[in-house]
């Protein structure tokens, strides 16, 4: 097996597991992006409180709203990434050693060839992932009302006027965000945002950038210490990958409200403030009707959850390519000879 199929498989286990774990809080900050409030009309709710609003008024399963498409889009996007971003990668290296040779550089991959490598991983899966996650801001904005049916007649006030019983509506599944998609805006409709998600390619480029400096620097300070084991344990990959995935997630956070908006329902008719026509139109009507502040809604909650799975995601990913590794290495020195 391959060091780039281990490292993908490693890279889509981990992210569906750090997907199940944080999905709710990704379902209350998609709906604070797309939230189209006025300057200066902040939402006096917090992520707790949203969270009880959504199951009080909508049950708590749309807190999952989107779940099955999102663990296909996480493990699809996990996966086409980490196995690209290891064959770049392992051209970047050998790159580097054949520069070496010829007596440019030290022979290690530096951390402008570690953004490309990112970089081209990165737009690789966003290409190839999109219409997945269309799909799943679709459903995770999509608010379950009760809608009125028809009279019921054994029920009456005291005119004997009928009462309206609240009805459930039908589900809101992943079919039906497919057929709205497209009959919306085409098969087109399946690649809105994908503009800004192409430039939000810097979030992994830096997150990666940031966890593989940090931890080149700490098990160059292990092996320069007397302590015989210079391997790094979970818990520090854990902390690595939360304060890669914080720094990367500030920097880059505007863009992913942006895709939000073009990737939610579009209203067609009434406010203007509510319909996007594209990148720069969604941008210029944010500046307008909601000012800077409008690029940061849910930035909170954003941050929250993205370090907790990036978190959850890193410590997975090398266990899971630790043990594998150590499988197929006692596999092989048990054949016979």
């Amino acid at each position: 097996m391959s060091d780039a199929l281990i490292n993908g498989l490693a890279g889509a286990g981990g992210g569906i597991i750090a997907q199940l774990i944080t999905y709710p809080l990704q379902t209350v900050n998609t709906r604070q992006q797309t939230d189209r409030g006025l300057k200066k009309e902040k939402s006096k709710l917090g992520t707790i409180e949203q969270m009880l609003q959504v199951i009080k008024h909508e049950g708590w399963e749309r807190l999952y709203g989107g779940l099955a498409p999102s663990l296909v889009g996480t493990a699809a996007s996990q996966g086409v990434y980490y196995y690209f971003y290891q064959i770049f990668r392992n051209k970047a290296e050998a790159a580097a050693l054949e520069r070496r040779k010829i007596g440019v550089g030290d022979g290690s991959v530096g951390m402008l060839s570690s953004l490309v490598v990112a970089a081209l991983s990165g737009c690789v899966n966003v290409l190839f992932t999109n219409p997945i996650w269309v799909v799943v801001t679709r459903m995770q904005t999509f608010k379950k009302n009760l809608k009125k049916s028809e009279p019921v007649q054994e029920l009456s006030t005291a005119q004997d006027e009928p009462v309206l019983a609240a009805a459930e509506p039908p589900p809101f599944g992943t079919t039906h965000a497919i057929q709205e998609v497209y009959d919306e805006a085409g098969v087109l409709g399946f690649w809105r945002g994908v503009f800004p998600t192409l430039i939000m390619v810097s979030n992994p480029s830096i997150q990666f950038m940031l966890y593989e400096t940090m931890l080149k620097k700490l098990k160059q300070r292990r092996a320069l210490s007397k302590k015989d084991n210079s391997g790094v344990t979970a818990l520090e990959i854990f902390l690595l990958g939360a304060l890669a995935k914080l720094g990367a997630t500030v920097v880059t956070y505007p863009l992913l409200v942006v895709k939000s908006r073009l990737q939610a329902k579009q209203v067609t008719t009434g406010d203007k403030r509510h319909h996007y026509k594209g990148t720069s139109d969604a941008i210029l009507k944010m500046i307008r009707y909601e000012g800077l502040y409008g690029f940061y809604k849910g930035m909170g909650t954003k941050i929250v959850q993205s370090v907790l799975a990036a978190a959850v995601l890193f410590m997975i990913k090398e266990e899971l390519v630790r043990g594998a590794r150590f499988l197929l290495t006692n596999k092989v020195k048990s054949k016979p000879p």
